[in-house]
């Protein structure tokens, strides 16, 4: 499978802060990744610099296998930004025309079907919108630009439960019709765990984790029990958060855990319960700090 993006030893230095430092990441084409991670990770500024909205301090970028150059935008990327520089008295149908220029695969026929889906009107003014009818226009723009690379940075903000479930229904139906590159920043990440197939976990401007999410279901565990049984069966293995109650302890740990290790579990009075993503994210990411 060919590589749409690659980004090596990328980082990017404010004063004596990396807010991005030594990234390597490598995004395959036709896949759906999803970029995890806490405020202030360094998320958006790697975005940033996938789009050629910032240049690197070390390390490049390479799009479609073209490396990136200094205030160059790729035209294979379609970049949707939490906080859209969209022209407040422009019309939305205006802005989708604009939007079509920059695009050579744009599909205006898919375009007006996200308007009625959406139950977006074409000629009301941007500035007129709802915060979440202003995060549909991105989208709409996302999807009907066909581009091999889409980026998404907090696509479903101000949206409710019922419009944001059948946008990510949508993405995954046209992509499985269309495939293409997909990468999806957001906080609700128990929603995109049914959408993508890959996550990348960045904290402190590092990828901390890069897996299918389906091995990290497969592979999640939070165990309870006492104190000395679950020291005894977590020994040698990944342990990833503890936190103890009196003589009991919670533990995650992430690992093929087969029909032996579960048959111990049981003998020790240990109960093994799988991980939501957003458990697992969480753990992962605070569990280091109380783990001594």
């Amino acid at each position: 499978m060919s590589t749409i993006l690659a980004c090596t030893n990328l980082t990017k230095s404010y004063g004596k802060h990396d807010a991005v430092r030594n990234l390597e990441m490598k995004l395959n084409e036709n896949t759906i990744y999803g970029l995890l991670g806490r405020n202030g990770a360094g998320k958006t500024t790697l975005l940033n610099m996938i789009s050629g909205s910032l240049f690197p301090s070390y390390g490049h970028i390479e799009v479609a296998g073209s490396r990136l150059k200094y205030g160059e935008t790729p035209m294979e990327v379609c970049y949707i930004r939490e906080k859209n520089l969209f022209f407040g008295s422009a019309k939305v149908i205006e802005i989708l025309q604009l939007a079509s220029v920059f695009h050579k695969n744009w599909d205006w026929s898919f375009a007006h079907e996200l308007l009625r889906i959406f139950n977006l009107n074409p000629n009301k003014k941007i500035r007129q919108l709802s915060r979440g009818m202003e995060s549909l226009v991105g989208n709409i723009i996302g999807l009907a630009s066909r581009a091999r690379l889409t980026i998404y940075d907090e696509p479903v903000l101000g949206l409710d439960v019922l419009m944001r479930e059948r946008f990510y229904r949508i993405l995954a139906e046209d992509h499985a019709n269309h495939p293409r590159t997909i990468l999806c920043s957001t906080h609700l990440i128990d929603e995109i765990a049914t959408v993508v197939e890959q996550v990348y976990i960045l904290d402190f401007g590092s990828i901390q984790m890069n897996d299918k999410v389906d091995n990290i279901r497969n592979q999640s565990h939070l165990l309870s029990g006492d104190r000395v049984a679950v020291e005894r069966f977590t020994d040698g293995r990944k342990v990833i958060y503890q936190d103890a109650y009196g003589q009991n302890v919670v533990a995650a740990v992430y690992g093929t855990l087969g029909d032996t290790d579960r048959q111990l579990a049981h003998k020790l009075g240990i109960i093994i319960e799988s991980l939501p993503l957003q458990k697992f994210f969480s753990y992962l990411i605070e569990g280091r700090q109380r783990i001594e």
